[in-house]
């Protein structure tokens, strides 16, 4: 059966509209615009990805009442030119050994506030105030936190397919060898399995094996998996230029009691977490669900991290699921809801799937089985 036919490029109209909503939302947040260093909200906004991290100062400016112009240093302004996004947007060029600031600031109210970029450079906010010593700053984060949260149809799809990848990538693994070789050997399987699913970006593969599945970040390493451990599988990247993120764990031959019981008490929470999404509910409320069932049965201090977070043009961004967090869900958010009981020195267990909100409820953008598979 031929693969589906990858999705329709998104239009410098798309971009154009993307950026409108950014000036409009950063209006009504009272802030004069916000400014945009490369990363996730520039690939969001206009479809541009410098090739390289650099220091020279790139930054996309967007204010209502003004056309949005993005700064890029001369020698890259033809890769710019001919990003998705460009003909929605002025280009405004400076060369080495000019002053970027001098460029950017009559761009900038003097008397502003703005919300920038979570990852711009400091050095480049701090030149800009000493340009302008009458603006000041707020991280998007904190201001317009929900700037890339809600998902159109487009997007949605882009995210399923992404899901729907990485749910062949797992089923694939579990038909290789785990037992003698190393964490390192298993983690190379998923990111080819990744990429021959149709990924174009491999992000992270952890493999967790035994006493290292109780990191829940851990890198795989060369630990040898042996007969007996309990195995976190969380790997994730990038296709269509939508993010996969997912979780399993599985058990070389057969596991213990304690084995099951925790990997059943997971699976039931993450049930929960899954059941309390729909629209009004509150971010928190996924967390308190899912924590609910792990604290009840005597493991809550075993759950070290949050329920889930958003995801999007990059695998991890707001919405967080998290005690705290009172933003209400609305149709469109897509984020994870990812459960776990770390026991230290012994073994972990993480059971993750990519949800979204509809009209009524939440749906799994993940649909690879919850139970404890076994592996060899």
């Amino acid at each position: 059966m031929p693969a589906p036919a990858p999705p329709p490029p998104f239009t410098a109209d798309d971009y154009r509209a993307r950026m409108a909503r950014a000036a409009g939302s950063a209006a009504e947040a009272g802030l004069a615009g916000v400014l945009i260093a490369p990363g996730p909200d520039l690939t969001y906004l206009t479809g541009y990805r410098p090739t390289a991290d650099t220091e020279r100062l790139t930054m996309l400016v967007v204010a209502a009442g003004q056309d949005p112009v993005l700064v890029v240093p001369t020698l890259e302004a033809p890769d710019a030119a001919r990003a998705p996004g460009a003909p929605a947007l002025t280009l405004r060029d400076w060369t080495d050994g000019k002053d970027p600031y001098a460029v950017t600031a009559p761009l900038l109210d003097p008397a502003g506030r703005f919300g920038v970029s979570d990852n711009a450079w400091a050095m480049h906010l701090l030149g800009l105030q000493q340009a302008l010593p009458g603006t000041s700053y707020v991280a998007l984060t904190e201001a317009l936190p929900m700037l890339r949260a809600v998902k159109d149809a487009r997007e949605l799809s882009r995210l399923a397919a992404a899901g729907a990848a990485a749910d062949a990538a797992y089923g694939d693994i579990l038909k290789v060898r785990f037992a003698g070789r190393r964490e390192t050997d298993v983690a190379a399987d998923l990111a080819a399995l990744l990429l021959e699913h149709g990924h174009s970006q491999v992000d992270f593969t952890v493999v967790g094996s035994g006493p290292n599945g109780a990191d829940p970040h851990h890198e795989a390493d060369d630990r040898v998996i042996v007969h007996g451990d309990m195995v976190v599988l969380d790997f994730g990247g990038l296709k269509y230029g939508y993010g996969s993120d997912t979780t399993r764990t599985v058990h070389v031959g057969e596991p213990g009691a304690e084995e099951r019981r925790v990997h059943d008490l997971v699976r039931e929470a993450q049930q929960a977490g899954f059941e309390a999404v729909r629209p009004g509910a509150a971010c928190q409320d996924v967390d308190r669900a899912a924590r609910a069932v792990i604290s009840g049965a005597g493991y809550g201090e075993y759950f070290i991290h949050r329920t889930g977070h958003g995801i999007g043009v990059t695998t991890h961004e707001p919405p967080y699921m998290i005690e705290g967090e009172e933003r209400p869900l609305v149709p469109g958010m897509c984020f994870s809801v990812e459960p776990g009981v770390y026991l230290p020195g012994r073994f972990g267990v993480r059971i993750e799937d990519i949800v979204t909100v509809t009209e009524d409820g939440g749906r799994r953008l993940n649909n690879t089985p919850h139970e404890m598979a076994i592996v060899e």
